[in-house]
């Protein structure tokens, strides 16, 4: 949609995402994410740590059952969504206003990690599309005589 606030966010887990349902059956993935800025200090020669942003995180239906089967407590992850602004009443009846990410895409930061990719089956309502592709192999092989340097150096189109 035109004018949201697209951002994308560097940061760690503070918990295990927490997977709920709405009355509805529908899931929905609710964690924080800290981003910690660091700066070198010359003069002590040592890293510094800013002042640490927490800010809440959210994402829906498959994708959100992905995140919190996938993600865990303190992994470092790259996050990209939308910023959404919502106020409420507190408790004690007082005005509030919360940011919150709408995550579009998440996954681990490999900067200081590996990880391993499974690619999920698709649900029955999600194979229906005419994109529809089986989840068991989504690349193909290449075939017994085929190599993928096997056209040498001329250009394959």
């Amino acid at each position: 949609m035109a004018g949201e606030t697209i951002i994308t966010v560097v940061g760690n887990l503070t918990a295990d995402p927490e997977l709920r349902y709405t009355q509805n059956g529908l899931p929905v993935a609710n964690f924080t994410i800290a981003s910690t800025p660091r700066s070198f200090d010359r003069q002590a020669n040592e890293w510094k740590d800013g002042d640490a942003l927490f800010l809440r995180a959210s994402c829906w239906r498959e994708f959100a059952e992905h995140v919190a089967g996938s993600l865990t407590k303190g992994m470092r992850v790259v996050a990209q969504g939308r910023l959404r602004q919502r106020s409420y009443q507190d408790r004690d009846g007082n005005n509030r206003t919360a940011v919150e990410l709408e995550v579009d895409e998440i996954g681990p930061s490999l900067r200081y990690a590996t990880a391993q990719v499974t690619r999920a089956a698709r649900s029955a309502d999600a194979q229906k599309g005419p994109a529809a592709q089986p989840a068991e192999q989504p690349w193909p092989e290449p075939s017994a005589g085929e190599q993928w340097g096997a056209f040498g150096d001329d250009t394959p189109f």
